[in-house]
Parts: structure tokens; sequence; C-alpha cells
């Protein structure tokens, strides 16, 4: 028996989905998904990666992308007069960027990499694709994302830092 033939479209998921499982922090983005949702999941994301030092958010962007940490770490800072302060970190297995993905307003907040990232970006048009196409995985990447909302909300100093 031959194996199934993967789409090119499809990339491999495994490390995030690692990722997400060995973080057991309050900020770990935990969707409840079977492997077969996450192979379809992650043919509606795009990986890329960055250097220590690279920006992926401005603050005051408009810009609707999520993006899912599978290795290194974001530092998410408040630009202002006075200059730049640290308002958390974000690590492998946890999202960013998911405060505009909902609302549509600017970027309240800077994120960069603390060190060499991979990272897995959601479109809100990718993400329309899958809410259509497969709604109970579209519903669970919500949840989930409502519920590290929730947690960071919780918590004072990354109250700010919902990207």
């Amino acid at each position: 028996m031959n194996a199934p033939l993967r789409s090119p479209l499809r990339f491999d998921v495994n490390g995030l989905v690692q990722a997400i499982m060995r973080n057991g922090t309050r900020d770990a983005f935990t969707p409840a998904l079977k492997p077969m949702q996450w192979e379809v999941l992650g043919s509606y994301l795009q990986p890329f990666g960055l250097t220590r030092a690279q920006k992926l958010i401005d603050q005051g962007s408009v810009d609707r992308t999520l993006y899912m940490v599978e290795s290194g770490s974001l530092t998410v800072h408040l630009e202002d007069e006075k200059g730049r302060v640290r308002l958390a970190v974000v690590s492998a297995g946890s999202a960013v960027g998911e405060g505009a993905f909902f609302t549509g307003l600017p970027r309240n907040a800077t994120v960069q990499a603390a060190d060499a990232c991979k990272i897995w970006s959601l479109t809100p048009l990718r993400f329309t694709e899958l809410s259509n196409r497969n709604p109970a995985i579209a519903l669970e990447i919500a949840m989930a994302l409502g519920s590290l909302i929730s947690r960071r909300l919780i918590n004072k100093p990354k109250r700010v830092a919902v990207t």
C-alpha cells in the first residue's frame, strides 16, 4: 500500500504541535485539535523564520495576522515618547497578534524576536477559508485564542501585551 501524497501546500506542523504540548505556562496557546485536524490547519498556515532582533509586529500597524511560535521567543514592547518598555516575553507554544486578529484595530505594541524563531502565520483571509471549509477547526482556534486573551488580561503585565 502506498503512503498518501501530501499536498505541497501543507506544511509539517509537528514542531508547532510539540511546542504547544511542551508549553505548560499560563501563556500557552492550547487548541484541542486531533492530529488530522492539525494537518488540515497546516495547509492554512505559512511558516517562516525570524532572526534575533527582527521585528514581527510594529506598534500602530494595521494588520490582522495571527502568529504562532514554534521555536524561539519574542519580546513585546510598548513604544512611547520616553522610549521602549518591555511588557512580555512570548515563548514557543504561544501566539501573538490575537488582539488585532479579532478587532482589526492597529497593533498596540511592537513584537520582535529575542532569538532566532520559527513562526507560523494565519491571515484573516486564510482563517475565513478555514471557517468555511472546516468550521470545527476554526471554532477551536477561535476558542483557544479567546482563552489566551482572557488569561493575558488577568495578568496585569501582559494585559497591554495583547497585540
